[in-house]
């Protein structure tokens, strides 16, 4: 299995232990340096914050940049090869591919955004819960979990889009679901080990409510391994929806999309390689960048690993 696996990131952060809060109290303040310098001085992971940064500004402001309608056809000049009218070629039906690929990106990040936003609230609330209170509601709670991951991932947004119809906002509901149990497991894991620390018992002790606790104690101690997952499965979540759409279960003709792309440049793959290269080549470079900012992120929020990286920087 893959190392940016999600499914195994998530079994790696339940058998991992949390960040102890208390790990940094007896070093001097004047030495720490900021989060943020600890993890842009590695340049693997600065040069990927530059592509999210691109890719989020493309995605943004992107649309008008496009010399033409992302939907305008132009037979006469199909399948033309990259020059400085069409900088990415032109398809089977003479759209601009540079200007699809564009506004594809709006439409990737926006689907993978929303469905990860939705994975990581309904996920962590399973996992608090069900590591919070334990029991019977953590065992019927996880046995949920364990249902859902036993499908693979395609296979069961393929199924959601399959019941709910074909759209856009089916496929972030799809990919949202599909991706919830990491979340759960992984929140999960890091409650049960933040909930028997001292200051949780003691608060228990004192008679504080349970809302009070999660909300002060539980939550801020268990958005480390959260911060890092969401990094990956945002990557996760933009290959999930290109599957889709490149089976045509996912976004619908005519709002464009990498997958999509991909999907009707296969005819003409020996003609036109254009077609096929530059979508997959903002898959390639979108995902990467989302990977390689995950592990900068994992190594800056594990003490042993900062340490070694502030060492570094003296």
């Amino acid at each position: 299995m893959s190392q940016n696996d999600p499914r195994a990131a998530a079994e790696a952060a339940e058998l991992a232990d949390p960040a102890d809060p208390s790990a940094d109290v007896d070093a001097p303040t004047e030495q720490r340096r900021p989060t943020w310098r600890v993890l842009f001085s590695n340049p693997v992971t600065l040069i990927s914050a530059l592509v999210l940064l691109l890719v989020v500004l493309v995605a943004l402001f992107g649309r008008w940049l496009i010399p033409y309608g992302i939907n305008s056809t132009d037979v006469l000049n199909s399948l033309q090869g990259p020059s400085a009218d069409h900088l990415f070629g032109t398809d089977d039906l003479g759209r601009d591919v540079f200007g699809r690929v564009i506004a594809s990106t709006e439409t990737s990040l926006q689907v993978a955004l929303i469905s990860v936003a939705f994975a990581l609230g309904v996920g962590t609330a399973i996992g608090v819960t069900a590591g919070y209170v334990r029991g019977i509601v953590d065992t019927v709670l996880m046995r949920l979990v364990d249902v859902l991951f036993a499908f693979p991932v395609v296979l069961l947004a393929l199924v959601i889009v399959a019941i709910l119809g074909t759209g856009k906002w089916t496929t972030m509901l799809a990919v949202g679901v599909v991706y919830t149990p990491i979340f759960a497991r992984v929140s999960r894991a890091s409650t049960l080990s933040v909930s028997v620390e001292p200051y949780v018992q003691v608060s228990r002790t004192m008679g504080t409510g349970h809302l009070f606790i999660l909300t002060r104690h539980v939550l801020p101690n268990i958005m480390a391994p959260l911060i890092v997952q969401t990094s990956v499965s945002l990557a996760f979540a933009i290959l999930t929806e290109a599957t889709l759409s490149f089976l045509g279960m996912g976004i619908q003709p005519p709002e464009p999309s990498w997958g999509r792309m991909i999907f009707d440049a296969q005819s003409w793959i020996g003609q036109a390689w254009w077609m096929a290269v530059f979508p997959g080549a903002a898959i390639f470079v979108t995902v990467l960048a989302f990977n390689l900012f995950g592990d900068g992120l994992r190594d800056v929020m594990d003490p042993k690993q900062r340490s070694l990286m502030e060492a570094r920087m003296k």
